[in-house]
Parts: structure tokens; sequence; C-alpha cells
């Protein structure tokens, strides 16, 4: 199929992030966990749990998560792509896993249980990706590069993990597994047309929602400072998890009619 001048542009786009990226961060030695990280500043225990609040603020993810399958299995009204309907459950399982992972890293935050957060996460950031790859560009190579991907990112935790027990972390590979997509779909986007009408708001929404969620990641300390209950880490596990809530209340609202291709039905 011919490309348009704008997909055309948006592949050209695609390239050079991928390139300017991969040399970003292959051109300076390897990056180890930096061991502050661990250190979230509300560590308050509360009912017997350690750390609290940065637990049980993943049951988002289990709810939305769960929520995701169980639409997906049993609902007619949420129009996704019937050929990449794994990918999709594989997603919101992925959602559903990042909450066990996460509580049991913030019960005993340090490398070796932030592994078990990381690898839920890198499984629900490939699948995503194939899926959008799958609705805006095709369904063939998003269908094609799903177990690819799914792959990279295991490996790429698998690698940051074998790295630090050997005493020379190395976390640019699970660098770009978790931001490279995040770079590129805005790309897809805004340069690809959706099967799906309004399909792109879903996913605009997701992203804002993470962004924000990274925000409050980013001054965890500061937000504890002011709100004195909670901090700016918890808040994210939220934020996030109301992200992939958008992303899926999208899926129910978009039209299953409004695709030009056979392939984008409604299940």
């Amino acid at each position: 199929m011919t490309m348009t001048k704008k997909e055309y542009t948006g592949l050209i786009l695609i390239i050079v992030v991928c390139v300017i990226a991969s040399i970003a961060v292959f051109n300076q030695g390897a990056i180890p966990q930096d061991i502050n990280y661990h250190h979230f500043k509300d560590t308050n225990p509360r009912f017997g749990i350690a750390n609290f609040w940065n637990v049980v603020s993943n049951l988002p993810f289990l709810f939305v998560g769960c929520l995701g399958l169980y639409r997906l299995r049993g609902s007619k009204n949420v129009a996704v792509l019937g050929e990449m309907k794994y990918a999709y459950m594989i997603l919101f399982a992925g959602v559903a896993m990042v909450s066990v992972g996460s509580s049991y890293y913030h019960l005993d935050t340090n490398n070796q249980t932030l592994v078990w957060d990381r690898l839920p996460m890198t499984i629900a950031f490939m699948a995503l990706f194939s899926i959008v790859i799958a609705e805006f560009i095709s369904i063939s190579t998003g269908k094609a590069l799903l177990l690819p991907l799914l792959i990279a990112g295991v490996l790429s935790v698998a690698y940051w993990h074998f790295s630090e027990q050997s005493g020379r972390g190395d976390l640019r590979y699970y660098a770009l597994v978790q931001f490279l997509p995040m770079l590129i779909i805005p790309i897809i986007l805004i340069c690809f047309g959706s099967r799906y009408t309004g399909a792109s708001a879903g996913y605009w929404g997701l992203l804002v929602t993470y962004l924000i969620a990274k925000i409050f990641e980013y001054y965890d300390a500061g937000i504890f400072d002011i709100l004195k209950f909670i901090s700016g880490h918890s808040i994210k596990h939220v934020m996030a998890a109301a992200g992939m809530y958008i992303l899926l209340k999208s899926y129910e609202d978009r039209d299953p009619q409004g695709t030009a291709n056979p392939s984008a039905i409604a299940i």
C-alpha cells in the first residue's frame, strides 16, 4: 500500500528517534541502579504493612487489569482488533501483575524485589506498543512484533538483574524498552490514521496521565512534605492505573464501524 506524505514523514521520524535514542544511551558506559532509588519518602507502616501507601496504592492496577480482562472476554462493546486479541489480554494481564510485583517490591525495597516490579511493566509496555502499531500502521506488523517485543522486554530486565549481580549493573537496555515506545507512540498517533473513530484519544489520555504520574514520582518527597499522609510515588501508582482505565474506556466508546479495514472488528 502506498504511504501518504504524512505517514512517510512519521516513518522517518520513528527511525531518527530510534537511532538518536540508541546512540544517546549506548554512547555512555553501563548504568548501574542507583541505590538511592529504593529510599522512598513515605516508609510509614500501617495495619502491620510496611510502606503502607506505596504498597496498597497498587490495588488500582489489579482492578483495571482484571476489569480489562473481563471486558475483553465478556463484552461485545469493546472494539479491538480480533487478530490482536491476545495482545490486548497480555496488556491487561501485565497491568494486573504490576499490582502484585510492585506491592512485593515496596514491602521490601531492594534490587532483588525490584526485578518483579519491572518485569510485568515491560510486558505491559511491549504489548501496548504492538497494539498501537497494529491499530495505526499495520495489523500484520503489530502481530509479528508482539512476541519479539515481549522477549526483548523480559531480556532487558533479566540483563539488568544479572549484570547487577555480577557487580556491573547496566540499565541501558531496560531504559530503551521503557522509554523508547513512549517517544515513538506519539509520532504514530500524529502521523498515522486510526482504524477506529476517535481511537487516538484513549492513547493520548494514557500518555498524558503517564507523564503526570512520572512527575508525581519525581517529586515524591516534596509532595509527602506537603500532604503529610501520602507521597508522590503512591499517587504515581494511582495516576498510572487511571491512565489504563482511560484507555479501556476508549476501547468501549470508540466506533467499531469507524474503520476502513475489515480486519478491525469488535469482539
